[in-house]
């Protein structure tokens, strides 16, 4: 077996690999023998078949595995030798492969693109800002007033007020579709809250302007992709009895709301309160400083990029952001949409410094436990309600899912691993300071 380098170009790779038809003929032969004992065939004992009658039958079968395993050892073989590791997938193609026969050596083409050697990084020199905040006595009070207001009731208007957007209006309903009155489509004393979009498109708009005690038909169509089949697409009118008509009151800020959301009174909700606003801040405060991380790894180090990572990762920037411009189209059938400058200078950001953290991740043996995966596929798949077992099964036996959800785990670690080790300085601000620095990574 002969491998010969015939490209050597910054990043890019090629050679040639041959396998002597001796040699492949061997692999061949190593493989009936180990075979040999397990043969069974009429006229002979089990294990007793002979060589050449083996080879005969079976031979050329043998034939293709073997020359994949011989390629594919003379793959590994260079890998281990040379201590390239490939960015891709290695491209194999077969030298005159139309026109081979058995007895013929194999001729086989590889190319790649090697990942570079990443320069060493001094991580204990690097300086950080961490943001601080803390939890005003006004931000706890806003939350509050917030809370309350979910958690609002509320109480009738003055007779002969018209009801409006974000009223709710107490009634008695019947649907009928041509004069008749279908399954479903009636109640009693149905608080409805205007603007809900609680019933089907064009009911509550109708309402607005209603008045207790009023009696109003309302006239709709049920969508044609309606879930009851019978009703889809077919007009229906709801005579409806407004029994009251109500505006929306905050609840008060007591100790029997605090009990509404799992606290013995209200001191204890500020706390909670408090507590998670502070966790909140914590959150921001990280997106901030890593992305003051990244930037700074960004100007420490430069090396070469394999070309086919920058390209797929500009194409894949160009692909998002042209779908987040055009929202209305779905589906991934339109013309390729071609990375501009700026695309290409953000891809090779990422790629660089995702080589970065990668070979800092490894040679601290940063991993991902099992339960962290398991952590992150639930949370994943609570975006698809009553189908969550579904989802498990389908991460579960899709590779490139499963390293899609690992990925962004795994640089968080990274992360997490070099703010151990760098000069981290606090600095308290306010909330509206970090807002403005939250808002400046999203307009970045």
């Amino acid at each position: 077996m002969q491998v010969t380098e015939t490209l050597n170009d910054g990043l890019k790779r090629g050679y040639d690999i041959t396998v002597t038809a001796a040699e492949l003929d061997a692999k061949v032969n190593e493989k009936l023998v180990e075979a040999q004992p397990e043969v069974e065939m009429k006229g002979f004992r089990k294990g007793k078949v002979p060589m050449a009658l083996l080879k005969k039958q079976f031979g050329q079968r043998l034939l293709g595995e073997a020359m994949q395993e011989a390629v594919d050892g003379a793959m590994n073989e260079h890998f281990e030798k040379s201590g390239d590791r490939p960015a891709l997938q290695p491209k194999v193609e077969m030298k005159n492969g139309e026109e081979w026969k058995e007895g013929d050596d194999v001729n086989v083409e590889m190319s790649y693109e090697a990942l570079p050697e990443i320069p060493e990084v001094e991580l204990k020199s690097i300086e950080l800002e961490k943001l601080v905040v803390k939890a005003q006595a006004a931000d706890v009070d806003e939350a509050l007033a917030n809370l309350a207001e979910t958690a609002q009731d509320f109480k009738d208007r003055k007779k002969g007020t018209k009801a409006k957007d974000g009223d709710q209006v107490v009634m008695d309903f019947v649907g009928k579709i041509d004069g008749e009155a279908f399954e479903g489509g009636a109640g009693d004393d149905f608080p409805l809250v205007l603007g809900s979009s609680q019933f089907i498109p064009g009911f509550e708009e109708q309402l607005v302007g209603v008045k207790a005690e009023e009696e109003k038909d309302v006239t709709v169509s049920f969508p044609e992709d309606y879930q009851a089949e019978h009703l889809a697409g077919k007009e229906a009118v709801f005579s409806c009895t407004i029994k009251a008509v109500k505006e929306p009151v905050a609840a008060e800020l007591n100790d029997e709301l605090a009990k509404k959301f799992g606290a013995e009174d209200l001191e204890a909700l500020k706390g909670q309160v408090s507590e998670r606003l502070e966790a909140e801040y914590v959150g921001a405060a990280r997106q901030v400083m890593k992305r003051g991380l990244l930037d700074k790894l960004d100007d420490l180090v430069s090396f070469d990029l394999p070309p086919s990572l920058v390209e797929a990762e500009a194409g894949q920037i160009a692909h998002q952001l042209w779908h987040e411009e055009n929202p209305d189209v779905e589906g991934h059938d339109h013309d390729k949409i071609e990375p501009t400058d700026e695309h290409n200078k953000l891809a090779e950001r990422r790629v660089r410094l995702g080589l970065l953290l990668a070979e800092l991740g490894q040679k601290a043996e940063v991993e991902v436990t099992d339960a962290e995966m398991t952590q992150a596929i639930m949370n994943q798949a609570r975006q698809y309600p009553g189908q969550e077992r579904q989802f498990f099964e389908f991460v579960q036996q899709n590779a490139q899912m499963q390293q899609q959800l690992r990925a962004p785990l795994f640089e968080d670690k990274v992360v997490d691993y070099i703010v151990e080790l760098a000069q981290v300085s606090d600095k308290e601000v306010s909330k509206d300071d970090l807002q403005k620095a939250v808002e400046a990574l999203d307009e970045e």
